[in-house]
C-alpha cells in the first residue's frame, strides 16, 4: 500500500500547530496533525495557559478577592475551599476547549491522530500509536509546534505528593497548608499569587535579585509590595543548595545556609523543549541545550527548507498567544500566501493576583534609547468605576515621546489588566498620541477611563497647549 502523503504535517496540537493546520486547510491543503497527548490541545490547554488562568478565576470567586476592598481581608465567599471545588470548573473548562478543537478540526477537514512522531527522513514522519502500531505518512512541508515541559533537575526529589513541578500542581490531592514556589518567573508569580490568594501562607524563592525583567520596574516594585503586603515571603537572591522532603514536609535550604519549611514545594524554573525523540538528528536540526530550535525570526523556516517551527519550543516569547500568530505565518509561508509583518508591539499578560499587562516600551527602555518622554499615571482607586469595585491598589502608566508626543508603552497593574491593554497597544500601532486619550470621550464609571486620566497626566507634565 503506497504512503500516504499531506500538504502539511503539524507535530503537536497547541497554539501554534492548531493555528497552522487550520491556515492551511483554510488554503485548501490536505493536512494531518499528529499529538502525542491524551486529548488535543497540548499544554496551553491542558497544564498551561487555560488550567492556570481557570484555577486564577475559580479562586478569585471563590474566595471573594474581589470584594475584600470593601468588606476586609477576613471577607470570604466560601468558607471551606477544597480541592474539589477547583478541580470541577478546571475540568469542565478543559473539556470544552477540547471539544470545540474538535469541531473546528472537523469542520476545515483537518485529520488528527494520536501518536508519536519522529522525523525518519526530511519528508517523512513516522508514527507509533500508544498500542504500538507502527506507520509512515509523507509530507511536502512540517511544523514541529511540540511545546515544552517543565525543567526536572535530577536533585530536585519530585515526588508528586511534597514535591511538584507546574504541570503536577494541577493534580494535587488537597491544598496545601503552606507552600514554597521556587522560581521568580511568570509560571511561579502566578501560582504563587494564586494559592496566596486562598490564604495559603506563601515563600518564593528567586536567585536572581529582580524578578520579570520584560516590565516596567514600576510595575514590578508595586507588584512585590502587594505580594509582601498580604504576607507573602518574598526572597530575592536566594540560589537553592538543596530540596529534601523530611517527616511528610519539605525542606528548602539555600545558599545563604537559611532552611525555609512547608507542607509542598512547586518547582517552576525554568522549561525545557519536547524535542526528544522527535528525530532531528535525522534530518540535520539540531536543538540547543534546553531544546529550542533555531528559525528564521519572519517565516519561522528552521535551517532545512520546508520544515518549520513555532511555539514555545522556538522559545522567547513563549505565549500562547503570539504561538498562534507564528503558526499562521508558518502555514502561509510554506503555501506562498505572503503576510504583511506583525506590529512590532504586542501585549504580555501575566495573570497573578494581581494581574499585570504590558506593550511597548518600559520607561527604563525610553530611557536607554536617548529620546525625551515623559510618563502619565493613573491610580485605579482615582476612577470612579475603581471606587465601585472597592479597588484600592493598582494603576496605568503610560509612556509618551515627547517631540512626537506619541504614545511608545502602556503598563498596567491591577484587575483588569489583561482586557485593558488593548486599547494601549492599538493606540501605539496605529501610531497615536497623546491627542487621543485627552480628545475622545471614554465609558464613564470605566476603569478604561484611566487611559484619559494617565493621557492628562502627561499632558499635563508636557506643556502641552491646546489648539485653539
Amino acid at each position: 500500500m503506497a504512503m500516504q502523503r499531506y500538504d502539511l504535517v503539524v507535530v503537536g496540537s497547541g497554539p501554534a500547530g492548531r493555528r497552522a493546520a487550520i491556515q492551511a486547510a483554510k488554503l485548501g491543503k490536505s493536512v494531518l496533525v499528529v499529538d502525542r497527548g491524551r486529548e488535543l490541545g497540548g499544554v496551553s490547554v491542558h497544564t498551561g495557559t487555560i488550567p492556570s488562568k481557570t484555577l486564577r478565576e475559580t479562586v478569585l470567586n471563590l474566595s471573594g478577592w474581589r470584594e475584600r476592598g470593601f468588606y476586609g481581608r477576613g471577607y470570604r465567599v466560601k468558607q471551606e475551599i477544597g480541592i474539589g471545588d477547583l478541580v470541577r470548573r478546571l475540568h469542565k473548562t478543559l473539556d470544552h476547549e477540547v471539544e470545540v478543537l474538535s469541531h473546528q478540526f472537523m469542520r476545515n477537514g483537518v485529520r488528527h491522530i494520536r501518536a508519536t512522531g519522529k522525523f525518519v527522513a526530511p519528508d517523512t514522519l513516522a508514527l507509533t500509536t500508544d498500542h504500538g502500531e507502527h506507520s509512515e505518512v509523507g509530507f511536502d512541508n512540517a511544523l514541529i509546534a511540540v511545546g515544552t515541559r517543565p525543567h526536572r533537575p535530577n536533585n530536585v526529589p519530585f515526588d508528586g505528593e511534597h514535591v511538584f513541578d507546574s504541570d503536577e500542581i494541577l493534580e494535587l490531592g488537597r491544598l496545601p497548608r503552606t507552600l514554597t514556589v521556587i522560581g521568580g518567573g511568570v509560571i511561579g508569580v502566578e501560582y504563587a499569587t494564586i494559592f496566596s490568594a486562598l490564604d495559603v501562607p506563601v515563600t518564593l524563592i528567586e536567585p536572581r535579585r529582580s524578578i520579570l525583567d520584560f516590565v516596567d520596574r514600576e510595575v514590578v516594585d508595586d507588584f512585590l509590595h502587594q505580594m509582601r503586603d498580604r504576607g507573602m515571603q518574598v526572597r530575592l537572591g536566594s540560589a537553592v543548595a538543596g530540596i529534601a522532603v523530611v517527616d511528610g514536609h519539605t525542606e528548602v535550604t539555600t545558599d545563604d545556609g537559611r532552611v525555609v519549611r512547608s507542607e509542598m514545594v512547586l518547582y517552576a524554573a525554568g522549561r525545557a523543549g519536547n524535542v526528544g525523540g522527535l528525530g532531528l538528528e535525522a534530518i540535520g536540526i539540531e536543538a540547543d541545550s534546553r531544546g529550542r530550535v533555531k528559525v528564521d525570526p519572519d517565516t519561522f523556516e528552521t535551517s532545512v527548507p520546508h520544515i518549520y517551527a513555532a511555539g514555545d519550543v522556538i522559545g522567547f516569547p513563549s505565549l500562547a498567544s503570539t504561538s498562534m500568530e507564528q503558526g499562521r505565518v508558518a502555514a502561509c509561508h510554506a503555501f506562498g500566501v505572503p503576510l504583511p509583518p506583525a506590529p512590532a508591539s504586542f501585549p504580555y499578560g501575566i495573570y497573578a493576583v494581581p494581574e499585570i499587562s504590558t506593550v511597548g516600551l518600559s520607561e527604563e527602555q525610553a530611557r536607554t534609547s536617548g529620546a525625551a518622554y515623559e510618563i502619565g499615571i493613573a491610580r485605579f482607586r482615582e476612577t470612579s468605576r475603581g471606587h465601585i469595585m472597592g479597588v484600592d491598589t493598582g494603576f496605568l502608566k503610560l509612556v509618551f515621546d515627547r517631540d512626537s508626543r506619541r504614545l511608545l508603552g502602556a503598563h498596567i497593574i491591577g484587575e483588569g489588566a489583561t482586557e485593558l491593554i488593548h486599547i494601549g497597544q492599538a493606540v501605539i500601532n496605529l501610531g497615536g498620541t497623546v491627542d487621543f486619550f485627552v480628545n475622545n470621550t471614554f465609558n464613564y464609571p470605566t476603569l478604561a477611563e484611566a487611559y484619559k486620566i494617565a493621557g492628562l497626566d502627561a499632558w499635563n507634565r508636557m506643556g502641552v497647549v491646546a489648539d485653539g
